[in-house]
């Protein structure tokens, strides 16, 4: 087994495909926010068991999923 191809050994690279990565990022921010709500509902719960810190965890979640959706939009057109 050889580890390295001449280069008129090679074949050629293949065409990349286009794909729609929006939609997986918004699958994730979708996800992300119902995280939120549900952490919104039993926040006083998280304050009792000293865990706030989820709630600061989600909300950074939505804040990259969001600049994420932007910059693949931005990239797109």
């Amino acid at each position: 087994m050889r580890l390295w191809l001449k280069d008129s050994e090679r074949r050629p690279d293949p065409t990349p495909v286009e794909t729609d990565d929006r939609r997986a990022v918004l699958a994730g921010l979708v996800l992300w926010l119902v995280a939120l709500v549900v952490l919104l509902l039993v926040a006083s719960e998280l304050v009792a068991r000293d865990l706030f810190w989820w709630l600061w965890t989600v909300v950074v979640g939505v804040a990259l999923g969001i600049v994420g959706l932007i910059y693949l939009s931005v990239r797109r057109r």
